[in-house]
């Protein structure tokens, strides 16, 4: 991987552990002693600072580390968390964001952008003393030796038993699965380099084996470091907070006594003279003060009473909390586990980053493999040959599951969108001042990656749209005998083949008189019209059209609910309102799955093909003799006692009355009789009974081909604003088939008595 490319994923991690870090300051609120809130909000931080210093981008190091401080404290207990903490953070928050897109962008920050950093590292610094807790009155004192350490000599009184130099001292011994967990040894060496200055640098490579019997996955490098730094304790210790479970680490502050320097190793006088001379190599210890100390420590080992106390404990130490620096110069920091291993064969092991495009590359690719396979098909039905049609079914059934599992790779949960509005909520409101709480279910809800990218404006508009015209004051709720804090609902599921969503709220419900009046004066309705609930609701989404009193910042202008009807129409989707005056309105999206594959079913109309979308198709009536004299001129069915309106295709899109091309007599007398029925040709009229959020339809058809995989291919320009027309797929025979839209047509059909017809703008065609 290179520069670019290594860059890119830390740009994509950032931007996640940021909308994390958002989410998590958004629950923190509700949960303010959820220490694993906390944590994970200073874990996003402190992540985006770290790698930020590998690529040198000091600018978001410097205002992250800004930002880490007060976390910490926050981590630490010595902050409570308020709402103006958490709008602070917030802000912080969107900051690094903008930081960050910068770096993607490949721009520097600008003087205005450097402006807003200083003052919100002005604000984070005074919030930190503002609400800091009062320090402890208990006396100062030196912080404990930590356990691991236990057996080390005593730190000794006189001055010229300890280290003159005034640098910090790190031992690392990286254990051999870091490489394995994604962590780079060198990594953490220049991230050290945003704290502090390296001085000298010892690698270790005795534990190096033979090439061939080296693991390439494996780590086997250690280092002894002379380090410079006016950072705390503390904050050297951060670095290695990701490897703490898989590495031995030592820091020794400046001035530390000689005794620690030679902590963890072997006791012989091979492996001390080696090691000393190690710590002089990185200017860790002069030659006068590692001579001296081996001198005094190795003339002990005559008595092994002395020599028992003298000699360091075996490596690796015992687990042992960190330790924290104090007063005392002498203190020694060994990094020992935060939390335990972590299962390497859990199911977040084995995820893998895929990039957007080459998905949809994937995904294209498998639609032409459909379009041969269709090909293949009719080629082995023409030949009659039984092994080349058995050939065919296996691998048209395995196109099949190629298909549905290239479809499922671009699945995601609609919870990642939903979860982004918790912030708009509670921004919109706080800026209209109304209390409103955001509820969320079917977060699990799973729909094609790309309806989700173009569903995040249209559910933007209608959740600021509820925010502000649907739910009252604080004061009318009251008045009304609502509760004072008004609730907006998410809510996903699936039905029938495609995902609803639905958009709700509490509020006073969408007012018919002033709507109809409204449309009546700007000339949409006729005043000698009349419109059911649902086609009054339907008029909100009319361009322009509004019922505000006065214009604000949120809305007013009639813009947004037209852009949100033509852009749920561009998803092949409709919309429903449900609204009752003084208890709320509900708005439902309904959108297919997938924009790229469905499963279809082939109809003929004359010479042309169309294809219905397989998950909106009820059932297929065949229409006798008898019932297509009695449909003549008229456009309603009588279905087993339900009266079923219908349309015919061939009217609807002006289609020729010519037969489509059928095999010959001769032909279909070489056939297997079950095939040869197949390829008759159907020359009675078809119903075929479609369903769209419970409103059913019938479609005149002359011929019923079966069901179709198709991929579904967007129209283009030209055609583009045709009425009951979604898209087109290529068949196996090379011709083209126009895809219905399924919502459209029921909804024409539905309205054809002479009601306006309201979907997409564009007026359907004449029967």
């Amino acid at each position: 991987m290179n520069l670019d490319d290594a860059l890119q994923t830390f740009i994509s991690e950032s931007r996640e552990l940021l909308d994390n870090m958002e989410q998590a300051l958004l629950r923190i609120e509700q949960a303010p002693h959820d220490s694993d809130l906390v944590n994970a909000i200073f874990r996003a931080a402190h992540t985006i600072k770290g790698s930020a210093g590998l690529f040198g981008i000091d600018h978001l190091v410097v205002f992250t580390h800004s930002a880490e401080n007060l976390l910490d404290k926050l981590r630490a207990a010595e902050l409570q968390i308020t709402r103006e903490l958490v709008a602070l953070l917030l802000e912080v928050c969107d900051h690094i964001g903008t930081l960050i897109e910068l770096v993607a962008q490949k721009q520097a920050p600008g003087s205005e952008v450097h402006q807003h950093s200083q003052t919100l590292m002005e604000r984070i610094q005074l919030s930190a003393h503002a609400c800091a807790t009062p320090p402890s009155a208990e006396p100062e004192q030196a912080a404990p030796a930590p356990a691991a350490v236990a057996t080390s000599p005593a730190a000794p009184d006189n001055a010229s038993d300890c280290a003159t130099t005034s640098h910090w001292h790190i031992s690392l011994r990286f254990g051999p699965q870091v490489l394995r967990d994604g962590m780079d040894p060198v990594a953490f060496l220049q991230y050290l380099g945003t704290l502090g200055q390296i001085i000298h640098i010892v690698t270790l490579s005795e534990a190096i084996p033979n090439p061939e019997e080296m693991n390439p996955e494996d780590c086997y490098l250690g280092f002894e470091i002379c380090y410079d730094s006016q950072a705390d304790q503390a904050a050297i210790e951060n670095v290695f907070e990701f490897v703490r479970h898989d590495a031995q680490i030592r820091i020794l502050p400046p001035h530390s006594p000689l005794a620690d320097y030679f902590i963890g190793h072997d006791g012989s006088a091979q492996a001390q003279q080696q090691h000393s001379q190690r710590l002089v190599e990185c200017a860790s210890l002069t030659r006068t003060e590692a001579e001296a100390y081996l001198r005094a420590h190795l003339s002990t080992e005559a008595d092994p009473a002395v020599a028992t106390t003298a000699t360091a404990a075996p490596a690796p130490p015992p687990p042992a909390p960190a330790a924290t620096s104090s007063s005392s110069s002498s203190s020694t920091a060994v990094l020992a586990p935060a939390r335990p291993k972590e299962n390497k064969s859990s199911p977040d092991a084995g995820l893998i980053r895929v990039n957007a495009q080459t998905l949809d590359e994937h995904i294209n690719l498998v639609g032409e493999l459909i379009i041969a396979s269709a090909s293949v098909n009719l080629c082995a039905l023409k030949s009659a040959s039984p092994e080349l049609l058995e050939a065919a079914s296996v691998m048209n059934r395995l196109v099949e599951n190629v298909r549905d599992s290239a479809l499922q790779l671009r699945m995601v949960q609609i919870g990642a969108t939903f979860n982004k509005f918790q912030r708009v909520v509670r921004d919109v409101s706080k800026e209209i001042g109304k209390d409103i709480a955001l509820e969320i279910s079917g977060a699990e809800t799973e729909l094609d990656k790309t309806v989700v990218e173009k569903i995040s404006d249209p559910l933007t508009h209608l959740v600021r749209n509820s925010i502000d015209h649907g739910i009252e004051p604080a004061d009318v709720r009251l008045a009304r005998g609502k509760p004072a804090q008004g609730t907006l609902r998410l809510h996903a599921y699936h039905e029938s083949g495609s995902i609803v969503i639905e958009v709700s709220d509490d509020g006073g419900g969408l007012p018919k008189e002033r709507i109809l009046a409204k449309a009546i004066e700007r000339g949409l309705v006729k005043p000698e019209q009349t419109l059911s609930d649902n086609e009054i609701h339907q008029l909100i989404f009319e361009p322009g059209f509004s019922t505000a009193d006065q214009v604000n910042n949120l809305s007013g202008r009639g813009v947004g609910m037209d852009v949100v009807r033509r852009n749920i129409t561009a998803l092949r989707g409709s919309t429903e309102i449900d609204s009752t005056e003084g208890v709320g309105t509900t708005i439902r999206i309904r959108l297919p799955l997938t924009l790229a594959i469905i499963d279809g079913f082939l109809v003929g109309v004359g010479g042309s093909s169309f294809v219905i979308p397989l998950d909106m198709l009820d059932e297929c009536v065949e229409l006798t003799t008898e019932e297509m004299q009695a449909a003549q001129g008229r456009d309603q069915l009588n279905l087993r006692g339900e009266l079923l309106p219908f349309i015919r295709l061939k009217q609807l899109f002006a289609i020729a009355d010519t037969p489509p091309p059928v095999p010959s007599e001769q032909d279909l007398s070489n056939l297997d009789p079950e095939l040869a029925f197949l390829l008759q040709p159907v020359l009675r009229e078809n119903v075929v009974v479609v369903n769209c959020a419970g409103r059913r339809a019938g479609l005149v058809v002359d011929t019923l081909q079966g069901e179709h995989q198709t991929v579904i291919r967007p129209l283009g320009a030209v055609f583009q604003g045709i009425a009951c027309i979604s898209g087109f797929t290529i068949l196996g025979t090379g011709r083209v088939a126009l895809i219905i839209d399924v919502p459209s047509l029921v909804q024409y059909v539905t309205h054809r008595d002479g009601r306006q017809y309201h979907s997409s703008g564009h007026k359907a065609p004449a029967p």
